[in-house]
């Protein structure tokens, strides 16, 4: 793994493993493993990571697919070198974006249901790696902590890698950070910044979701299946025409220049799920 890599991986250790005194496995049942396999469709790969020494404690067999080693030897390390060397600057500012989301700003808002809050929250980005054959895929990054220690550093996280290049999608400077029960949610924060604030949202009043129409929505859903706009048409019974005016207008509106970066923003911004395919 190249020294860059290394670097995201001291981060970590710094930032989290540091402020873990205990090491403790996190007890995955037979249930537990089938909801993984569920919640991680298509062609994808999930894994627990222990944030005390960074130790995969539970990985699917198909990370071999993605990595060419076997899931019982495959460490952390070795998953973060599969990303583009020109990627690292992305992922890093993400990863400064994520903890400042996690140790700031869920500390500020929750005070003493902190803990809660920050189990209550799954973070969602994209980027891109190449696989042992070479080939380059685009990746959409989900995870979620599982366990916090007394101090709310959570200690297990739970992430699915999912292939996402038959979408025809770019990998965005975007993280969103989604609340799993229904409390607000932050999409598409720019990680330039390389810290959390609401205001650094791409879409500064107004999520994606919120900005575009039902049909709009709809229409995108077909633009990431890869459908011309003659086709569209047909699957919707609208006019080519009508067709083209709306993708000019959604690109318009999500200020996105062409339909691979509007389909990425789209996921990141929860327009869209993978169930396309």
């Amino acid at each position: 793994m190249s020294k860059d890599f290394r670097e995201i991986a001291e981060y970590w250790k710094k930032e989290y493993s540091s402020q873990i005194t205990e090491n403790k496995e996190y007890n995955t049942s037979e249930q537990f493993r089938k909801m993984a396999a569920f919640f991680a469709p298509g062609n994808s790969y999930y894994y627990i990571v222990n944030f005390h020494n960074l130790h995969l404690e539970m990985v699917s067999d198909s990370v071999k697919e993605f990595v060419g080693i076997d899931s019982d030897t495959v460490t952390m390390q070795e998953l973060l070198g599969t990303a583009l060397p020109e990627e690292i600057g992305s992922i890093q500012a993400k990863e400064n974006v994520i903890k400042d989301f996690f140790m700031k700003h869920l500390k500020k808002e929750y005070c003493s249901g902190y803990k809660e809050a920050v189990l209550s929250y799954k973070v969602v980005y994209t980027y891109q790696m190449r696989d042992p054959e070479g080939k380059i895929r685009t990746i959409l990054h989900q995870a979620t902590p599982l366990s916090v220690v007394e101090n709310g550093n959570f200690q297990h996280v739970f992430s699915v890698h999912s292939d996402i290049s038959h979408l025809k999608v770019v990998s965005s400077g975007d993280v969103s950070f989604v609340h799993l029960n229904g409390g607000k949610s932050y999409y598409n924060i720019n990680s330039e910044y390389g810290k959390f604030d609401p205001k650094f949202s791409v879409f500064e009043k107004q999520s994606l979701t919120e900005i575009l129409s039902e049909r709009e929505k709809e229409i995108v859903g077909e633009l990431a299946r890869g459908l011309s706009a003659d086709d569209i048409a047909r699957e919707l019974n609208l006019s080519p025409h009508t067709v083209k005016t709306h993708r000019k207008n959604i690109l318009q509106k999500s200020g996105c220049s062409n339909t691979a970066e509007l389909v990425a923003k789209c996921l990141t911004g929860g327009v869209i799920s993978l169930s396309l395919n």
